[in-house]
């Protein structure tokens, strides 16, 4: 299976004078569900930042769904953001618009125009979260759970071959969390990878996954989905 995503060596953070994270190695493969681990402040966010062109790559090289963090342009950052979508621990849904209006403004803003075409994709999108009763109901209508289901439905708009996930579930209730995190399992069979930081080792441990953790300024691998143990006291430490 071919690299979605591709770090060698690499340098992550906002200044070349102190970078949050050195010598970062690590790739994900297509489909693959990867959680990243590790303390508060121990470089997570700044990691997910640099995938999403948010922050530029400081040294190394690095690859995502095709594209060079090294040298990407300005320019096209927004068609890096339509292969790698961004699912945030707090939804970040527009409160004045329904279900269906969120997502047809993430339609019209990446140039869909053809009403058929946008009307069967949000059909189809809400189907795979199954929220296709919640289409015309408002944010303030559905639960925390649902909100997220909404958001990884709009994440999901343009196919993305990479979906990254910020603490997803750090809002969530048990029941919740549980079906966000069979939902982002289910993404990755239909070949999306998924890369998602979290703190919630109980999920971690229901579903189990190669895991990755920020510790001593790198990013190191903890473990190889379920071939070794892992220690869940040690894991956040």
């Amino acid at each position: 299976m071919a690299n979605k995503i591709y770090f060698n060596n690499a340098n992550i953070g906002y200044s070349t004078k102190e970078p949050v994270l050195t010598n970062v190695t690590f790739s994900v493969d297509e489909g693959e569900v990867v959680y990243l681990v590790g303390k508060t402040a121990a470089g997570k966010s700044s990691m997910l930042k640099t995938m999403y062109a948010e922050i530029p790559l400081l040294d190394g090289d690095a690859v995502i769904a095709d594209f060079d963090l090294s040298n990407i342009r300005p320019k096209n950052v927004p068609y890096l953001r339509r292969k790698v979508s961004l699912v945030f621990q707090d939804f970040r849904l527009l409160d004045d618009r329904n279900v269906h209006e969120n997502l047809l403004f993430v339609l019209k803003a990446t140039g869909w125009t053809k009403t058929a075409q946008i009307k069967a994709r949000i059909t189809e999108v809400l189907s795979q979260v199954g929220l296709v009763d919640k289409e015309f109901n408002m944010p303030y209508q559905l639960s925390g759970g649902e909100q997220q289901r909404v958001a990884i439905a709009r994440a999901l708009l343009n196919d993305p071959e990479v979906m990254l996930a910020d603490e997803p579930t750090g809002n969530l209730d048990e029941e919740s969390s549980d079906e966000i995190f069979k939902l982002f399992h289910s993404i990755a069979k239909s070949g999306c990878t998924v890369f998602l930081v979290t703190h919630n080792t109980q999920m971690v441990r229901r579903y189990p996954s190669r895991t990755l953790k920020c510790e001593n300024g790198t990013i190191v691998s903890f473990a190889q989905q379920s071939e070794t143990p892992i220690d869940f006291e040690d894991l956040m430490q």
